[in-house]
């Protein structure tokens, strides 16, 4: 049998895991598109993601990115070069 010492200890072991997993998770949802290397490099109102990332794939090539995300959750959408 356990003492009331080592189980205390347990228990509160598995409490603080269950509290650092939510908040480390809702951490990882407010970042910026899925990847590593994305730079912001302004915001701009389109009618839609794909003219968004359309219009702003030359400029992003012009300086030296190849991929263009924008963040179509938003009115004025956040453009992200990589």
């Amino acid at each position: 049998m356990k003492s009331w010492r080592s189980r205390i200890g347990v228990g509160l072991a598995v409490g603080a895991a269950a509290v650092a997993i939510p908040l480390s998770a809702t951490s990882a949802f407010a970042a910026p598109p899925p990847g590593d290397g994305w730079v912001p490099v302004g915001a701009e109102r389109y009618p839609s993601k794909a003219a968004c990332e359309a219009s702003e794939l030359p400029m992003a090539q012009a300086n030296g990115y190849h991929e263009v995300w924008c963040d179509d959750s938003k009115e004025i959408m956040p453009i992200f070069n990589r």
